[in-house]
């Protein structure tokens, strides 16, 4: 019977002793855990026998034992320290205990939480609450310091909750700077824009202490036309018409053609070549360019385009500056999106159901979605939705929008065969913290028509709709009748005031271009109309975009030079670029915009290029095709011309630094190339320099 006995299991063979054991929990709960943190629980193991043994501990992520082997005395007990990793969501694991020949596990569960991003307000502090998965607010003491929402405060102090600060000081004593406080950069300088004199052999210059001067222009700066012949030059400050000497430089060098020099007495240059494209790639469909909307951005260094074709749907896609792709982001329901601006925080489209923003880098998932519903229109149909000119980027990358649409007839539409109502409002959306959140709004309207958006170089907004309203955007406290927080109000500055204006706005300098026919002080005032003359043409149609703005205004117009009343065919109409005077209105140059001196053509894109250049991408109608030219004008001449290869057509296009960046179809084929503009040749930065105020479409004027 000894025999028998001692051979049981369990038995350590010993005067009868036992070895055994058993975990005192069969599930061990770590409850709720701030996603990424850890939690520690300790597993109590209980020995069943008089012996003392050891026990192995395994488990597997994201659950650890803190020591792998544990000893536990005869009778006794021990513990085996479980590290939790929270993740988000639920997590479950099983301890594995072994010894003695035994085996015992202990069910592991835990759940990870997400921590709501906590709002960040003066005189309160913010904090997550783990085991309510909300956040709490506690308000700090009286007189405790904080730092004002405004920018333009300092020194801020809590009373009642509210932080109370002092104005910040941003006179910096300089006659030559225009200082300001935005409230949401503080302090904002920037330079004294020193109208142009009337001798045009003289600069504008600010000086420290006697405030905007006169100087001499540079000896051999054009002060008007200029030819191998007789050129009117600057010496000394005089404009004088000398003939220039030989090897004098008549035209400056371009990408496909070097500079040319005058011999004797004929401006001789080097053949122009094609172009050859520094970046050409096969576009991953067909380019989305609704109502004529964006095709290409240009935001950094990277390149954004939406295209629909293939297996993959409709998607946006992004290139490096340098050719590399990025991403292809396909859209989630498979549809058409068009561009409208793109910045460090997102690329924003209009989409069927409302504004989107991608991500701008990694692989371009979709940040945020505000639907036309959430931005006012309820049940209405979006008339268009927030075209790329209805929307602008602020310096905080937040968005503004100017929304519009139909009412439905069961939403209080026109009676039968009636017209239903149209109805607008300017939105006001974050771009970064709650990303597509409704900031604000305006009371809504009655639509008026196209309109533009564009802010100035203080972050102050413009609202100009083709009936003639020019309005400034204020913000004040107060809740919309469509809620948002924040109410918009636009004040006008020009009621009616720019009749037959067309849809456009541009700003540069403490001064609006509106309508392409007058332009505005930012601060109202009187406007300055356009003049309609120039270049001995019988009638001009002032074309709203491409409108662009720094020192002077560049604009194009429709020209037809016939003078017996008949209309001119579109053979016959020509497009014209004219240079105005903000100052009076006038016209001070005009030249043949088009590349061929008789094929009609169409002017695609144009830019502001450093010391009042401007650059032009447009083709012309010819027998044999359309062919496409970069074209480069200065002081009402064509300076340079080249073709780009094997007679694209132009989809849309972005100049940039010393490139063109253009969507094209060769051959059956769409692509995305960019083209050197040559080292004399470069894009303005500052004030309105292209169509949208930039490559990236933000509309925004750069300081």
């Amino acid at each position: 019977m000894l025999a028998v006995g001692g051979c049981q299991s369990g038995d350590s063979g010993t005067g009868g002793s036992r070895q055994g054991f058993r975990p005192r929990d069969a599930v061990v709960d770590f409850g709720r855990v701030l996603e990424g943190t850890q939690a520690r629980r300790a597993v109590t193991v209980l020995a069943t026998g008089r012996v003392g043994l050891t026990v192995t501990a395994s488990v597997e992520a994201p659950f650890a034992v803190v020591t792998s082997e544990v000893s536990v005395s005869g009778g006794g007990a021990t513990e085996v320290e479980v590290v939790f990793t929270a993740g988000h969501g639920p997590s479950e694991g099983m301890l594995l205990l072994s010894g003695a020949g035994l085996t015992e596990s202990v069910r592991l569960t835990g759940l990870g939480i997400r921590p709501t991003p906590c709002p960040e307000r003066p005189c309160f502090d913010a904090r997550f609450d783990v085991a309510a998965g909300m956040c709490v607010e506690t308000p700090l003491e009286e007189g405790a310091a904080c730092t004002p929402e405004s920018r333009c405060q300092v020194d801020g102090r809590c009373q009642a909750s509210v932080c109370v600060g002092h104005p910040r000081t941003c006179d910096d004593n300089n006659p030559c700077t225009v200082d300001a406080c935005s409230p949401t950069r503080g302090c904002v300088t920037s330079r004294v824009a020193c109208p142009a004199p009337q001798n045009p052999c003289k600069v504008g210059l600010c000086d420290r202490d006697e405030g905007c001067t006169a100087v001499d222009a540079d000896d051999f700066s054009p002060c008007g036309p200029a030819d191998c012949q007789k050129a009117r030059l600057c010496f000394s400050g005089a404009c004088r018409e000398v003939t220039p000497p030989e090897g004098f430089v008549c035209a400056p060098a371009t990408a496909c053609q070097g500079e040319g020099t005058c011999q004797g007495g004929v401006c001789q240059r080097p053949d122009p070549v094609e172009l050859a494209p520094e970046l050409s790639l096969e576009l991953e469909g067909v380019p989305v360019a609704a109502d004529g909307g964006t095709v290409l951005l240009v935001s950094e260094d990277a390149l954004y385009t939406s295209v629909c074709g293939g297996d993959a749907g409709c998607q946006l896609v992004a290139y490096t500056r340098s050719g590399l792709l990025r991403y292809a982001s396909s859209y989630p329901d498979g549809g058409a999106r068009t561009l409208l601006a793109a910045s460090d925080a997102g690329v924003v489209v209009h989409a069927p159901e409302g504004l989107e923003a991608y991500a701008p880098r990694g692989s371009g998932a979709r940040l945020w979605q505000a639907s036309w519903a959430s931005l006012g229109a309820g049940e209405g149909l979006p008339l268009g939705g927030a075209a790329a000119s209805h929307i602008a980027l602020t310096h905080e990358e937040d968005i503004l929008a100017y929304v519009a649409w139909r009412a439905v007839p069961d939403a209080g539409g026109g009676d039968d065969g009636g017209t239903a109502p149209e109805f607008a409002r300017l939105v006001w959306l974050s771009g970064r913290e709650d990303a597509g959140t409704l900031l604000g709004a305006s009371q809504v309207e009655a639509w008026r028509g196209e309109a533009r958006l564009g802010l100035d170089v203080l972050g102050t907004a413009y609202l100009y709709t083709v009936d003639g309203r020019l309005a400034r955007v204020e913000v004040s406290p107060g809740v919309t009748d469509g809620g948002g927080g924040t109410e918009l109000k636009l004040s006008a500055l020009l009621d009616g005031g720019v009749p037959d204006g067309g849809a456009s706005l541009a700003i540069a300098g403490g001064r609006l271009l509106v309508g392409a026919r007058a332009f505005v002080p930012a601060d109202g005032g009187v406007p300055v109309m356009l003049s309609e003359g120039g270049g001995g043409a019988s009638a001009r149609v002032l074309i709203a975009e491409p409108a662009l703005l720094a020192t002077a205004g560049q604009l194009f117009a429709r020209a037809c030079a016939r003078t017996d009343g008949v209309p001119c065919t579109a053979r016959e109409e020509r497009v014209v670029l004219r240079a105005v005077d903000p100052e009076s209105g006038h016209v001070v140059w005009e030249v043949d915009a088009l590349p061929d001196e008789v094929a009609p053509g169409t002017v695609y894109e144009a830019a502001l290029l450093q010391g009042g250049a401007v650059a032009v991408l447009a083709d012309a109608e010819l027998p044999e095709g359309h062919q496409a030219w970069i074209q480069f004008f200065a002081q009402g001449a064509r300076v340079g011309s080249c073709p780009l290869p094997s007679r694209p057509r132009v989809a849309g296009a972005a100049f940039l630094g010393q490139h063109l960046y253009v969507v094209l179809n060769r051959d059956g084929v769409w692509r995305l190339e960019s083209y050197g503009l040559g080292r004399d040749f470069t894009t303005e930065d500052r004030g309105w320099p292209q169509r949208h105020g930039g490559p990236s479409r933000m509309r925004n004027e750069s300081p």
